[in-house]
């Protein structure tokens, strides 16, 4: 998607240790007409599937995965909990991930009562390093039985492969913006063609 490459050229900030700050658009502060053309795009993408749901993981996917069930007949959008809270009651789905940009591990949970082997998820998040949290993700719609029809990543670092791993497993990953290269030092942020 250029226009999200374009702001992540002139908005975004490369910091060491292959951080990427995008917060005056994507995690942060919210650029909500950038988030509907996001969702546009997945649901044009993966307008053949039958999505009934869409999974994501607190806190920064919640806003692009909202705007993104919007174009897919304003589905549920379920996200996965990091902490456990007197308001989770009932059976949960529990996994672990690992976040690359808080460097540490959470636990990641979801009611029972919100995810089946009835759903059709489309998951969505707002970067894809590794891949461990969508590992995560992936995880919880395993255990409830839930077809995975695809997953739609706004940023994903190509480089760190945890895209490509997700593909040769057979996922069908759409992401808006692969980062190939990114120089702390430059500035410079090189997209996969």
């Amino acid at each position: 998607m250029k226009e999200l490459e374009d702001r992540i050229r002139e908005e975004g900030t490369v910091k060491a240790g292959d951080v990427l700050k995008v917060d005056t658009f994507l995690n942060h502060q919210c650029d909500v007409a950038l988030f509907d053309r996001m969702g546009a795009e997945w649901a044009e993408h993966f307008k053949d599937r039958p999505i009934n749901k869409i999974l994501t993981i607190e806190a920064s996917g919640i806003g692009i995965a909202c705007s993104a069930a919007r174009h897919f007949g304003d589905v549920p959008v379920v996200f996965a909990k990091k902490a456990q809270s007197i308001n989770l009651e009932g059976e949960q789905y529990v996994t672990t991930i690992y976040s690359f940009t808080k460097q540490r591990e959470f636990p990641v949970i979801v009611a029972k009562k919100f995810l089946s082997a009835d759903d059709h998820v489309l998951i969505i998040d707002d970067f894809l390093a590794n891949g461990k949290a969508l590992g995560g993700l992936l995880d919880i719609c395993d255990k409830a039985g839930a077809t995975v029809e695809g997953i739609g990543i706004a940023v994903e670092k190509g480089y760190m492969g945890g895209g490509d791993r997700l593909r040769e497993r057979g996922y069908d990953v759409d992401s808006l913006a692969i980062v190939e290269s990114m120089d702390p030092d430059t500035g410079d942020i090189e997209f996969r063609a």
